[in-house]
Formats: C-alpha cells, sequence, structure tokens
C-alpha cells in the first residue's frame, strides 16, 4: 500500500497543529487508501509542530502508521544549524531539500530565479552540487525534490542525468533515499520531481526512493501517490529502509 512521505501539516502556517486539524489529514490518507504518512513542516516552523498531538491522533488511525519529521533547507557551510535543529526535536525522519542558490529562491518566482543569471546547464550544475553536498552531510534521510531547479521550466542542453551524475553518485554513497514528489505536476514544470531520466538513473545506483505528495492543504494528501508508487514498482526501485516499522509510534 502507497505511503506519502512529505506532508505539510502546517502548511505555510496556514492552521495551527490542533487535534482537530491533525484528523482532517489523517481523514484525508484514510480515504487515499493509504499505509502510512509522513509529516514533514518546514523548518521555519518547528516550533509550532506538535509531535505529542500527532503521535497522539495516531493512536485513533490503527491502520495508518504515522512518522514524524521536517523538511530542513541546506546551504553549505550551515550544517551546524541543522544539527541543532535535528538534536532539539526527535523526528522520526528528515528531508533535506536545496530551495535557494546564492541567497535566491529558485522556487518562489521565475524572476527570482533568473535573477542568479546563469546559463541553464551552469545552473543545474551548481544546483546538484549542492545536492551532493546535502547528501555528504550525512544529516538526512531523504533528499527531497532533486531537480526542484527545473520548476519554472528551464531545461539544461546536456542530459540532466550527466549533470546530475556526481549528486547521484554522492547520494548512493550516503546511504539515503530521494523521493518521488508528486507535487511537481501541479507546478510549472508540469512533472513530477525527479524527471523519468533522472529516477532512472537513481535506481541504477541501487538508491532507495519513496513517494511524496508535498500536501499544504489535506486535500492534497495522497495526491497521485498511487500512480507514483506503481511507477517505483515497475522500475524495481528500492524501499528506504526508515519506512520498516521500528516500534516509535
Amino acid at each position: 500500500m502507497p505511503a506519502d512521505t512529505h506532508v505539510h501539516l502546517l502548511g505555510h502556517r496556514d492552521r495551527p497543529a490542533t487535534p482537530e486539524n491533525i484528523r482532517l489529514f489523517l481523514d484525508a490518507a484514510a480515504r487515499r487508501g493509504l499505509s502510512l504518512i509522513g509529516f514533514a513542516d518546514h523548518e521555519e516552523y518547528l516550533e509550532d509542530m506538535r509531535p505529542d498531538l500527532l503521535r497522539a491522533a495516531a493512536r485513533e488511525y490503527p491502520g495508518l502508521r504515522v512518522l514524524v519529521g521536517a523538511e530542513l533547507d541546506y546551504r553549505p557551510g550551515e550544517e551546524n544549524r541543522i544539527r541543532e535543529a535535528l538534536r532539539r526535536h526527535d523526528f522520526d525522519f528528515c528531508i533535506g531539500s536545496v530551495h535557494d542558490l546564492a541567497g535566491r529562491a529558485i522556487d518562489r518566482t521565475p524572476e527570482e530565479a533568473a535573477s542568479l543569471a546563469l546559463p541553464p546547464d551552469e545552473l543545474y550544475s551548481r544546483y546538484f552540487d549542492c545536492v551532493a553536498q546535502a547528501a555528504a552531510s550525512g544529516l538526512f534521510t531523504v533528499l527531497g525534490h532533486i531537480d526542484l531547479v527545473k520548476i519554472f521550466g528551464v531545461r539544461p542542453a546536456a542530459p540532466v542525468e550527466e549533470l546530475a551524475a556526481p549528486a547521484l553518485d554522492a547520494i548512493a554513497a550516503a546511504g539515503c533515499a530521494i523521493e518521488l514528489n508528486t507535487n511537481g505536476r501541479y507546478k510549472p514544470v508540469g512533472e513530477w520531481y525527479p524527471s523519468p531520466p533522472l529516477l532512472k538513473a537513481a535506481v541504477r545506483r541501487n538508491i532507495p526512493v519513496t513517494t511524496g505528495s508535498d500536501a499544504h492543504a489535506p486535500d492534497q494528501v495522497g495526491r497521485e501517490i498511487e500512480a507514483a508508487a506503481a511507477a517505483l514498482e515497475e522500475l524495481g526501485a528500492r524501499r528506504p529502509e526508515f519506512l520498516t516499522p521500528f516500534g516509535k509510534i
């Protein structure tokens, strides 16, 4: 049964972590037929998370496994900030994501992304270099949407799997997972993260892959997750070990 390991209960502070709001997400996961839901709110909202409430609510849904995690931004040189966040919180897993380069968000607006003023191949190479460093840091269970750089439709001339090869090698060496994130279908690029060639290159390296909707609202939980899980099964992708029950909940 499919798992959704990228769900934002708080959204962008759209709602508080109350039992009532938690149940809206858990009810949505149950309706979708999910076996597992992983909450991973953004780093800037960590102090608003209520792992105690999440774990208490989980007991009301015996057929649904609930994990408590976070999505932390990776920037080279800020590893200690991430370690401190991990030290303060008892997470079941942690998604590491690259959302910006040189202080500019690559996914906020096309104008801000374009302000980097880099040729597409160099843009991709720099992005994947940050992904490689995130993997090598050893801080993350999963690396999120590893080709987010394509969000506004910018494509490289060189094959993306070649530009990403050092990053994929670093991910494989680190033993962390990546995600097949279905939210890209609802962004300007109009396709999942990562792209099919990149996903196939990851599977060839035996990198484990999980599935995530990147939901920021209850009605987005599990969106296209069944199709994503089927795609991974067809490719023979490996399931991440952190999805194996280990008795925390």
